[in-house]
């Protein structure tokens, strides 16, 4: 049927309205996609390219070096050494198998070490390194180099790892490092980012430990091109990291081997303090460890040798262990009564051996008595009696002042891992801690060093220094860290009466030099160098009815870890105090025959910069003396030849 020509018009119309609106709507569209292209093209064209560049580029760390750790004078304590490994990746190998056969005739592969290599790179992603071989020789890694056409995938690469030469003479003090574990991730809030790269090492005891965040140092960065599976392609550019600081301690590296060997195979410890600044010029805490051993993990044997061991290798006893000083703090107890103006120097006591008080009798060391004893005699010969009396007059709160006062209780800051309180009881601290009020009894034990009284040899070496120089002077170990010098830490005075303590350094050098002194047969005779000081036993047992029976009551007769402790404090020159030192022997026996002996030579040593003449000693003791020096130059030189092997 055709359209009349009004009805052709018509729809020509309508069409031409339809089509200007698609137009319209396309030409509307095609401008919003323009406006939308421009806007990501021109206006975010630079946050495009960031997001791009994220997805290509890597930020890789690099470790930092680790912080030396050096002694007064400069000698190396704890470095870094090159650590070699061998490493394979699985895509670059092809043949796995026949690769690690081919390396394992050019460097020590056992059967259980390829199946762990095997396990860990069938798990790992075919482009991620996987270690075979770690802290290998260099002969090894030039062996591998020289071959490396043969050895498709197998890397030699190069890192460093904390090594200490020393061996265990300073194991106590600097500690030692590890691999970072969550433990160590736990202390922090917000780790480093460099904690959590693979075996990272930081340190787990020690100065390693408390100057962490100094010695580890900033890491590096090197960016690096990856492709889409993030496999790295090249290495674009680096940016070395920030090393760690080095750190110089007090302590004389010649000094403490000398100490490490003098002690041998006892359980002891010894502290040597510079009197004028708190230098600690030794610290040993016998028997020792290598600490090597735990650099890259210690083996389930060798640690519970260690753990096991009755002596405790591992115990840091100089700052860790507290003892009942013993007679080693007679000192306090005296200088307590006479601050407090109780007694006079001249005034004595009579000493029958023994003493009744409040129904129970307090036996002298001395089962005969010593008779009349006044303050210097009554030191000189550690008269047991005499001390008792002074306990009665001054008080136990007194006393626990004094102590406080010469640093007995007190905690040092010294970069030091599980540094002990030790213990100055009182009535309030028996009240709040045991819940019963003080007795007579306590007040008598404690006058002596036993009891509830606790120290630790670093405390009786401050409280040694601070009788030697009237000052509240405190122990430093850091000497400086990155070239800074540490304050030394010579104190204020104590405001003590110098009288009195001239009377007492008096009574101390009776002891060491008097022919009845405790520590007559341990005297120094080069009188430019002659010691003050204070024998000390302290009893870790009591002894049964059945073996006062039995007749079992001597040192001797006991089994070794039921033996007294023997003690020795003293300070040196007398005339002119250097150095303060304090001896403990655990299960020594006496502190006159076990302590004494050691301090005297320690004292020497520190005081002579090495080997004293033998005109210092006793004519009766040079021949055994020049066999001992002898003997222990011999013991230090295999020590140091044979990479410091006594643990």
């Amino acid at each position: 049927m055709r359209r009349s020509p009004k009805e052709t018009q018509t729809s020509v119309r309508k069409i031409s309205r339809r089509g200007l609106i698609v137009a319209g709507l396309q030409a509307g569209f095609m401008g919003i996609l323009a406006m939308r292209l421009r806007h990501m093209q021109v206006e975010e064209a630079d946050t495009f390219r960031l997001l791009a560049e994220e997805n290509r580029i890597n930020i890789r760390l690099i470790p930092p070096r680790r912080g030396r750790i050096v002694d007064r004078q400069g000698q190396l304590i704890a470095g870094n050494e090159p650590s070699y490994r061998i490493t394979i990746v699985r895509e670059d190998a092809g043949d796995v198998d026949e690769v690690l056969a081919r390396l394992a005739r050019l460097v020590p592969l056992t059967e259980e070490d390829l199946e762990r290599v095997r396990a860990e790179a069938a798990r790992s992603a075919p482009f991620l390194p996987v270690t075979v071989a770690d802290r290998v020789s260099w002969s090894d890694i030039s062996r591998v180099a020289v071959n490396a056409p043969a050895l498709p995938g197998i890397n030699p690469e190069v890192g460093q790892s904390r090594v200490y030469p020393m061996g265990p003479d300073f194991a106590h003090v600097v500690g030692y490092v590890g691999p970072v574990s969550e433990r160590d991730l736990a202390r922090y809030t917000d780790p480093d980012p460099v904690l959590r790269i693979p075996r990272f090492q930081v340190g787990k005891v020690g100065v390693e430990a408390r100057h962490e965040d100094d010695l580890r140092g900033r890491a590096g960065t090197r960016r690096v091109e990856v492709n889409a599976v993030g496999r790295v392609m090249r290495e674009l550019d680096r940016q070395g990291g920030e090393p760690g600081a080095d750190i110089q301690l007090t302590v004389d590296h010649r000094l403490q081997d000398y100490v490490c060997a003098r002690l041998g195979t006892e359980s002891a410890s010894v502290v040597v303090m510079d009197v004028a600044n708190g230098d600690l010029l030794s610290l040993v805490s016998a028997p020792s460890y290598d600490p090597n051993l735990f650099v890259r993990g210690i083996s389930a044997d060798d640690y519970a040798a260690l753990r096991d061991n009755e002596r405790r290798p591992l115990a840091s006893k100089t700052v860790q262990d507290a003892y009942p000083p013993g007679s080693t703090f007679k000192m306090v107890t005296a200088l307590a009564a006479l601050e407090q103006g109780e007694i006079t120097p001249d005034e004595t006591v009579w000493c029958p051996g023994h003493m009744e008080v409040g129904g129970r009798r307090f036996h002298c060391w001395k089962r005969a008595g010593h008779g009349h004893m006044d303050l210097e005699s009554g030191l000189r010969e550690s008269c047991d009696v005499y001390f008792y009396d002074l306990a009665l007059k001054v008080g136990i709160d007194n006393i626990a002042a004094m102590s406080r006062r010469l640093g007995l209780g007190q905690t040092f800051d010294i970069p030091m891992s599980a540094v002990a309180d030790g213990l100055v009881p009182d009535r309030e601290w028996k009240a709040r801690t045991r819940g019963t009020r003080w007795r007579i009894g306590d007040s008598v034990n404690a006058s002596i060093g036993q009891g509830y009284v606790l120290s630790t040899p670093l405390q009786l070496a401050v409280m040694t220094a601070r009788l030697a120089t009237g000052r509240s002077i405190e122990p430093r170990l850091v000497k400086s860290v990155n070239g800074v010098e540490t304050p030394p830490r010579t104190g204020t005075p104590l405001g003590l009466n110098e009288n009195h303590l001239r009377r007492i350094r008096q009574a101390m050098f009776t002891a060491t030099n008097h022919r009845r002194g405790t520590a007559y047969s341990s005297r120094i005779v080069a009188e430019e160098m002659a010691m003050a000081g204070k024998t000390g036993t302290s009893q870790v047992r009591n002894i049964t009815a059945a073996e006062r029976r039995a007749g079992v009551i001597r040192n001797e007769d006991l089994p070794w870890n039921r033996r007294d402790h023997a003690l020795f404090v003293n300070f040196a020159p007398f005339e002119a105090p250097r150095i303060a030192v304090s001896v403990v022997v655990e299960h020594g026996g006496g502190g006159s025959t076990a302590a004494a002996p050691i301090a005297r030579d320690v004292t020497l040593q520190a005081l002579y910069g090495g080997d004293p003449p033998l005109e210092a000693y006793p004519a009766a003791d040079r021949s055994r003396i020049r066999a001992q020096q002898e003997r222990l130059r011999r013991e230090r030189e295999t020590d140091r030849d044979g990479g410091r092997s006594r643990a």
